[in-house]
């Protein structure tokens, strides 16, 4: 069919103007884009070059009505289940802290600490003003709610500064391995038994430090003591 005797006009005028469907019922109105592939497909001439362009741009025209008027087709390769989203549903985005998420990019403790070092005087006033309601406080069950609350604070603080010393261990031995390598000397790396007994040296010597050194060694040998007398016979087994 020759390019001039196409119908010209508007893409949703062609919808309206294209032939009834089967049975003389009259074709549904169709959007500009669902009549512009209509129309490539009743006027296409493979002959033409222009068609041939178009071709190249859109894509294939063959199965092209099927898929506007058809149903929706699912692949056959897995079952199709039978409780199944017929419209996708776009996924709400709730908000997300920047600390646990994948996108931040790697972790790096030291790195998150500066960035987050701020949460500590947060925490610090929170914890000061958690004294004063406790102090304050007339209601038993409040005021052991707000106990718990404080334990739990100062444990996370204690925690918190623990690691803070392994970190800095950890990287002291770094820079030694380093300056090491440096001079052209092997690199030694600690077991963990030996890394523990460092630990263990540290504590007793900030244990020292504050006087308190003899009571945790006494409850250390109530604790090592309840653990030996388990372990003896009873008198019903003699």
């Amino acid at each position: 069919v020759p390019w001039g005797t196409r119908p010209v006009g508007s893409w949703a005028a062609l919808g309206a103007a294209l032939p009834a469907g089967q049975g003389g019922d009259p074709a549904p109105l169709l959007s500009p884009g669902e009549a512009r592939l209509e129309c490539c497909v009743q006027f296409w001439d493979p002959q033409d070059k222009r068609d041939k362009e178009l071709l190249e741009r859109v894509g294939p025209v063959e199965g092209r009505k099927k898929k506007i008027r058809g149903p929706l087709e699912m692949s056959a390769k897995k079952p199709v289940p039978f409780l199944r989203q017929v419209v996708p549903v776009r996924k709400k985005v709730g908000a997300r802290d920047p600390r646990f998420d994948d996108l931040s990019g790697e972790y790096k403790p030291e790195i998150f600490m500066k960035t987050y070092s701020f949460l500590d005087s947060i925490k610090k006033q929170e914890k000061e003003m958690v004294q004063k309601q406790l102090k304050k406080c007339r209601n038993m069950e409040q005021k052991e709610k707000l106990q718990r609350l404080l334990n739990r604070m100062t444990q996370q603080e204690q925690a918190q500064k623990k690691q803070q010393k392994l970190r800095e261990r950890e990287l002291s031995l770094k820079r030694q391995q380093r300056e090491l390598a440096k001079q052209g000397k092997k690199p030694f790396f600690l077991k963990k038994s030996e890394k523990r007994k460092l630990e263990l040296a540290e504590k007793y010597a900030e244990l020292k430090r504050s006087g308190k050194l003899e009571s945790f060694l006494n409850k250390k040998r109530k604790r090592n003591a309840i653990k030996d007398k388990r372990h003896l016979p009873s008198q019903k087994n003699l």
